[in-house]
């Protein structure tokens, strides 16, 4: 029994061998047909990729052969293309070098001709120059002056004939000009007088601050002057207490702190309480009201105005105008009759109303913190709103209102005469009587430094020069002339409110007697 369970395992593992081996021979057989399958199917295709080769390289022989008989044909053809036009390139030549030879004996006769004619003109010439010598030496010998000094005679002559034709065709032009314009300008002018009214409050650098009683000036300068001291150095003003009954005196160039300290002296005053501390609290109240107020009358003038979209810093500016005075006139009510006329005239003149008058208020802002700069005030108001971001139309006009720099537009025109318009106006300044003597000195003056004038006087409060000249020495023509050489002599070296009229008046008096 373990021997048969032994030898079954055995026989097993041989059948299995055998079945294997068996397995393995006819895989071999196999393999070996389809191998000699494959090598049969490969050498057809052999022979087919050779046929077909052959084919291919027959046909690639014989389209080479066509291509290059093609190009051959062309080449041969374009040569001979440009054989052709090679010649005919060469005759043109040929023709072309044939005309120039005979273009150039030609030039050759023509030169010569030229060279006989110039040395026939050259012989005329010489003959023309000896007969003007001698005529010259004879007229000189004839008139007895000589050739340099006849003809300074003759260009003086032209030149007052020149002179005496350029003055009358001035005034002509000028008197048209004028006849027109000023008819244009009176009523634009006119018609925005008449359209605008403004109010004006004069103002000097002082204040005058009513008191209850006298006792209240002692309270005022406190112990030992304690309270004085301190309300001065808070505001930066001078408090002047004298005999005058019932009455204190605020002095200051500056307006917004004389207003300061106007502000509180009267609610100290109201309050009753006058101590350093009350002092320093009633200011600092002061500053902010004031402050408050600014800003409203800078709103006001833009809302009276029409004017919008400015900037609070300008707003502000336009306030702190109200507490500044030019020659007594109220800075801020200047300017808001300034942007009026400005307006009115652009709405005359068919411009921008809006940017006129816009200019108009704004052409004095400068004013508002001059003594805070260096400079005229028209160019730190063209600063200012060019800081804040105002058009450069609006900045000019500025800038340029009293001539510091070149105007760029027909509105910034417009400010300048509102701004004299309104300047000039009767009683919108006022100025000192020394002032006002040492101008119409200066214009008597000026008028009589020039040769001719007889007599001169300055009349209608200096806004009008009547010059008297002697007609022996000045003529018509002479006049228009004096009276545009003193107007720029005046605008020169005077500073003077509005304009000037000068007036030459010159006559030609015939006196006879009967005996």
């Amino acid at each position: 029994m373990k021997i048969e369970q032994l030898l079954y395992p055995a026989i097993v593992i041989v059948i299995f061998s055998i079945v294997l081996f068996i397995e393995f021979k006819i895989r071999m057989k196999l393999s070996k047909q389809k191998i000699v399958k494959v090598e049969e199917e490969t050498q057809a295709v052999l022979e087919d990729a050779k046929k077909q080769s052959e084919a291919l390289k027959k046909e690639s022989i014989l389209e080479a052969k066509e291509e290059v008989h093609r190009l051959r044909s062309d080449f041969e053809k374009e040569t001979r293309e440009r054989r052709n036009e090679i010649q005919r390139l060469e005759r043109r030549l040929i023709q072309r070098e044939e005309s120039l030879d005979k273009k150039s004996d030609l030039l050759e006769k023509r030169e010569d001709s030229l060279n006989k004619k110039s040395q026939e003109i050259q012989n005329l010439e010489d003959s023309i120059q000896g007969l003007y010598n001698k005529q010259r030496q004879e007229l000189e010998r004839i008139s007895g002056l000589s050739t340099e000094e006849a003809k300074q005679i003759l260009l003086d002559e032209i030149s007052r004939e020149i002179k005496h034709d350029a003055a009358v065709m001035i005034k002509e032009v000028e008197s048209k000009a004028k006849e027109e314009a000023d008819k244009k300008a009176r009523e634009i002018i006119t018609t925005a007088i008449q359209r605008c009214a403004a109010d004006h409050v004069s103002e000097t650098t002082v204040h005058v601050v009513t008191l209850p009683n006298d006792e209240m000036k002692g309270r005022i300068i406190g112990r030992e002057g304690r309270n004085i001291r301190t309300l001065e150095t808070l505001t930066g003003v001078d408090l002047i207490i004298d005999d005058t009954p019932e009455a204190v005196i605020l002095s200051s160039f500056d307006p917004i702190r004389r207003e300061v300290a106007r502000l509180a002296l009267e609610k100290l005053i109201v309050d009753g309480r006058i101590h350093p501390a009350r002092i320093e609290e009633m200011v600092e109240r002061a500053k902010k009201d004031l402050d408050n107020e600014i800003k409203e009358e800078g709103e006001q003038a833009t809302f009276e105005t029409g004017i919008n979209a400015v900037h609070p810093e300008i707003i502000k500016l336009l306030g702190r105008l109200k507490y500044r005075t030019s020659y007594g006139q109220n800075v801020l009510k200047h300017s808001i009759e300034v942007s009026y006329l400005a307006g009115l005239m652009a709405s005359e003149l068919g411009l921008d109303p809006t940017i006129a008058k816009r200019a108009g208020l704004l052409h004095d802002i400068g004013k508002a913190v001059d003594h805070e700069y260096e400079g005229p005030h028209a160019l730190i108001g063209g600063d200012l709103a060019k800081k804040y971001h105002e058009s450069p139309i609006v900045v000019n006009a500025i800038a340029a209102h009293h001539g510091d720099v070149e105007m760029q537009s027909l509105e910034a025109v417009l400010v300048q005469a509102a701004d004299a318009i309104s300047a000039a106006r009767p009683g919108a300044r006022r100025e000192t009587l020394e002032a006002y003597i040492k101008r119409l000195e200066k214009l008597e003056e000026i008028a009589n430094s020039y040769e001719g004038v007889e007599k001169s006087f300055a009349i209608q409060a200096g806004r009008e020069i009547r010059i008297m000249v002697k007609p022996e020495i000045v003529d018509d023509a002479g006049s228009v002339e004096m009276a545009r050489n003193i107007v720029k002599t005046i605008e020169n070296e005077l500073e003077y409110p509005g304009q000037i009229k000068i007036n030459v008046i010159r006559e030609t008096r015939a006196i006879d007697y009967a005996k």
